[in-house]
């Protein structure tokens, strides 16, 4: 919630499996521990990707096949025997974690990726090492290298591009002080950790610090700074009585606070529960390879077992033309293109994305966002600045003008770090020298200025003392949601100085190409409805939930989920981060706070929401290359398989294993250059 406008107050002193990376899913208590967990495994990955691709070029160069497609004859005695170690080397160590998934698929009885791509390996590797003992056929262990070298750059490439979130608990942590003064009863200090604080213990804040934990103000008066946690970019004063929040920052005085919620009852363990809970409320989204692997699993192993048998039962053929039969249609189906063809687009579209201004924390959620029905845009820091900046001067009469009313204002302004004394200071070019500074407590500031009685005060002040200005003015320049504050010299009122969050620029471009893409805009603010309907109503937003509490937000993102609707959430502040979770695509202001990047599963690294529009269309052109990836990866199954399980025979054609793996190669080829035109797309 905003505080009042008119209480501008000042003073002297103002201040998997492998291949599930889904945050959401991962989501845990030990965020530090699982992170590390995840480095590991690239590393893992990584590693065992450049031991295999070392090993695989001794074993093309020693490979009959690779030879003779060169024109050169490299063979020795025994080099069948250097070739099956050196596979045999691959096979384990690089195949490892692709047989331990093909295992654990099984067991869950889910097979998908790590099934097929250890069926065919293994089918690679056994057949070759029969050959090398005397079965008659073609050694396929380059085969095997290439595939097992593939399939660990594919992962390798895939894990690099997504982001745990789980380190946004971390980040609201990090808000909170390790220490506390905590004042004895003798009045004096000791500094104690956090998590010994109890409730009724009386805490000193000086200027400066950290709140570190709920309160009520006993004794002090200050301006505290709740950005972080409620998004309101103006600090709020605070004096005895007045609630504070642990994890704000008192800017001003000392403040001596009563405890009034430690733990779980606090309010930003609330928003931490809140991410926590909206984290792992999600749904996940089945990655598209892992379904075409599923079903290409069900086709090779099908296929395989029916050329087998066929040709065996019905045709009298020897085992060994039947073996060559199948093993040709299972490496026809093995997945090289399969494996490379979502990790190259998704490495592609994360460049494009960072040049362009947004980082992708969640494939998942980023895949979803050329679905999406609305956009919910928080207000401050988002589609406004955050920063007050001077926006109208007034000047009552023909004493002073206006540049003089906003110099007399910038003098006393200057001794202040009052958010609007900042946006004061900035507009004005020079100011006087001031003696006499004092604060007039609740309502403004006063000193001498140019030898002059100079007061800068809020409306409060003009009312109680019965000065008349033009109120059909300034309330016209209220109802903009600017903050008014007067300049009175001599006792005479000279006039008024109002103070904006201006909107950007870029938010209007952006809301005119959402709704170009047919996607709803909605605000969430703790703002005014006043505020509120001002700003939505210059931008065309088409809904607005105004007067937001921090802890409702999310509730508001369920509210429009509920309406059928997919939802992105684009926020900056701690109060944004459970919001975020809950959305079904989180837009993260990237000059927010901590957590709200952490949270969010995608990243506006430049602050700007036309990257919102930008992230839309990215989202869309990297899905369709994601399908035709599939297809190119997939489709040659169609006629290669009957080819290979021999339909063609009785007409003298026959696809070998060698010929089935070239084509397999060749799929791989037009996937790998069909991800590089995403950059023409986009």
């Amino acid at each position: 919630m905003k505080d009042d406008p008119e209480e501008h107050s000042h003073s002297q002193n103002d201040h998997s499996a492998e291949g599930d990376h889904n945050h959401n899913s991962d989501h845990d208590h030990n965020g530090h521990s699982h992170r590390e967990h995840h480095k590991q495994m690239v590393q893992d990955f990584k590693w065992r990707f450049w031991w295999v691709l070392g090993l695989t070029l001794p074993i093309l160069a020693l490979s009959p096949m690779i030879q003779q497609f060169m024109g050169v004859d490299w063979r020795f005695t025994g080099d069948e025997w250097i070739l099956a170690g050196l596979s045999t080397i691959v096979f384990f160590f690089g195949g490892w974690p692709f047989l331990t998934g093909l295992v654990d698929e099984l067991r869950e009885k889910q097979p998908g990726m790590m099934t097929l791509i250890g069926l065919a390996i293994s089918i690679a590797y056994f057949y070759s090492t029969a050959v090398v003992f005397g079965f008659e056929g073609d050694l396929l262990y380059w085969e095997l290298s290439t595939l097992v070298a593939i399939m660990l750059l594919g992962h390798w490439v895939e894990m690099r591009s997504v982001l745990s979130a789980s380190a946004a608990l971390e980040e609201l942590a990090e808000l909170l002080p390790g220490e506390a003064h905590r004042v004895k009863e003798d009045g004096s200090t000791e500094d104690i950790p956090v998590d010994e604080l109890h409730k009724s213990d009386k805490v000193l804040i000086k200027p400066g610090e950290k709140i570190p934990a709920d309160g009520k103000v006993v004794k002090g008066e200050s301006s505290v700074n709740e950005a972080m946690l409620t998004g309101e970019s103006k600090p709020v004063n605070k004096a005895e009585g007045d609630e504070v929040i642990g994890g704000s920052v008192n800017e001003k005085g000392s403040l001596t606070i009563e405890i009034t919620k430690t733990g779980d009852d606090s309010f930003l363990s609330q928003v931490m529960n809140l991410v926590e809970e909206a984290q792992q409320s999600k749904s996940r989204t089945q990655d598209l390879a892992n379904r075409a692997a599923f079903w290409l699993t069900i086709i090779a192993i099908t296929a395989g077992l029916i050329t087998f048998f066929s040709w065996i039962s019905f045709t009298g053929q020897e085992f060994g033309f039947a073996m060559n039969r199948t093993v040709a249609v299972m490496v026809i189906t093995c997945p090289h293109a399969l494996g490379l063809a979502i990790p190259l687009v998704v490495s592609m579209s994360t460049s494009i994305a960072a040049t362009n201004g947004f980082l992708i924390r969640d494939r998942a959620a980023f895949e979803q966002a050329r679905n999406l029905d609305a956009v919910i845009f928080d207000k401050t820091g988002t589609l406004t600045q955050g920063t007050f900046t001077v926006t109208d001067i007034m000047s009552f009469g023909d004493e002073f003008s206006e540049e003089e009313i906003l110099k007399y204002a910038a003098s006393l302004e200057k001794n202040s770090e009052h958010p609007l004394a900042r946006g004061i200071l900035e507009k004005a070019d020079e100011t006087f020298e001031v003696d006499e500074f004092d604060s007039i407590t609740g309502k403004g500031i006063q000193g001498k200025v140019n030898g002059k009685s100079v007061k800068v005060v809020s409306p409060g002040y003009i009312r109680e003392n019965n000065m008349e200005y033009p109120e059909d003015d300034v309330d016209e320049i209220s109802s903009q949601g600017k903050t008014v504050v007067f300049v009175v010299v001599e006792n005479n009122l000279a006039g008024a100085i109002a103070l904006g969050d201006e909107i950007r620029e870029s938010s209007r471009n952006a809301i005119k190409a959402l709704h170009e893409m047919d996607i709803e805009c909605i605000m969430l603010t703790g703002d005014n409805q006043q505020t509120a309907d001002f700003v939505a109503s210059e931008l065309g937003i088409d809904q607005v939930f105004a007067e937001v509490l921090p802890d409702e937000k999310a509730d508001k993102v369920k509210e429009v989920q509920n309406q059928g609707k997919l939802v992105a959430m684009t926020g900056d502040g701690v109060n944004d981060a459970p919001a975020l979770a809950q959305s079904d695509v989180g837009i993260a202001i990237g000059a927010g706070s901590d957590v709200a990047v952490e949270t969010g599963d995608i990243v506006l690294v430049r602050d700007n929401p036309e990257d919102v529009t930008a992230l839309v269309k990215l989202s869309k052109s990297t899905y369709s290359k994601m399908v035709q990836n599939l297809f190119w990866a997939t489709g040659y199954n169609v006629v290669a398989i009957p080819l290979a399980a021999g339909a063609l025979f009785a007409w003298g054609i026959v696809l070998s294993p060698a010929v089935g793996a070239i084509l397999m190669s060749l799929s791989t080829v037009i996937v790998a250059v069909n991800a590089r035109f995403l950059k023409m797309d986009a």
